[in-house]
């Protein structure tokens, strides 16, 4: 769900998106201990001191960007909820494709939260709290639509969403399988009896 950094968009935004967008563009294509401030602001067109107006730390700009991350992969679960409504087959399967489609994007660098987590070795940190409580939200949601679909024994196939959903991430990431997208969505209407 990574959006494409555009130069050209940094006047029409205000000071704390520009530097949001600027640090989310290089978080997800450097990593987070890799990126300095310094990096931050001038890709933001905008100064260190305006970036500590907004952000007191990096550390507390880390955690904003993933949690507009957070609230971004919910949206879609939402979405797809709006979309087809009393439908949990479809819901799931929307979101197989939304992650699929962002696999098959050129320069796909892995899921920004795994990226994260790897960065991020201290259990207690805020980060890895926050990216932690994210993915067992999606999971409980994945198992409720897996119930509401009469899949059998749906905790367990929502686990085999995650397997699926989460690995072919890291193997688009690695490049060990051509045509990732296509093998995922494949196993996941398997997955789905759909």
């Amino acid at each position: 769900m990574e959006k494409t950094f555009r130069p050209e968009r940094v006047a029409l935004l205000p000071p704390r998106e520009r530097i949001i967008d600027a640090a989310q563009a290089l978080f997800v294509e450097q990593g987070l201990t890799r990126v300095t401030v310094d990096a931050i602001a001038a890709q933001a067109g905008s100064t260190k001191m305006t970036l500590y107006r907004h952000f007191e730390t990096k550390e507390v700009l880390v955690l904003e960007w993933l949690r507009l991350l957070t609230e971004q992969y919910s949206a879609v679960l939402d979405d797809l909820a709006e979309q087809w409504p009393a439908q949990p087959g479809l819901q799931l399967l929307g979101f197989a494709q939304f992650i699929a489609l962002d696999l098959a994007r050129s320069g796909y660098r892995g899921c920004p939260f795994t990226n994260s987590l790897a960065e991020l070795p201290d259990p207690q940190h805020p980060a890895r709290q926050l990216i932690e409580a994210h993915k067992r939200r999606q999971f409980q949601r994945m198992a409720i639509l897996c119930r509401e679909a009469q899949l059998p024994n749906p905790v367990e196939r929502a686990q085999e969403l995650t397997f699926l959903l989460e690995g072919a991430q890291v193997v688009a990431q690695n490049k060990g399988v051509d045509d990732v997208a296509q093998h995922l969505l494949r196993m996941v209407s398997k997955c789905l009896e759909v």
